[in-house]
C-alpha cells in the first residue's frame, strides 16, 4: 500500500474543510481523498511534452525533466 500524505494548508473543494485532504500514488495515478467527508479526485500524471498547461514558448524553453533513480 502506498504511503499517504497530508497536503498542509489545502481545502477540500467539497466539505471547505482545511488540512484535511491526503494524497498518494498508486498504479501511476495520483489519488487525494479528504478524511472529514470522503470526496475523493484522480488524475493520470502527464509528461512536460503532452502536458496541456504550458505554452508552446514555455516547452520550447524546457531543457528537460530530472527522473531520479529509485
Amino acid at each position: 500500500m502506498a504511503k499517504k500524505r497530508f497536503i498542509a494548508g489545502a481545502v477540500c473543494p467539497s466539505c471547505s474543510q482545511q488540512d484535511t485532504l491526503r494524497w498518494w500514488q498508486e498504479n501511476e495515478v495520483e489519488r487525494v481523498e479528504c478524511v472529514s467527508c470522503g470526496h475523493t479526485d484522480t488524475r493520470a500524471p502527464q509528461s512536460v511534452e503532452q502536458s496541456e498547461q504550458l505554452s508552446s514558448q514555455t516547452k520550447q524553453q524546457v531543457i528537460g525533466i530530472f527522473k531520479p533513480e529509485d
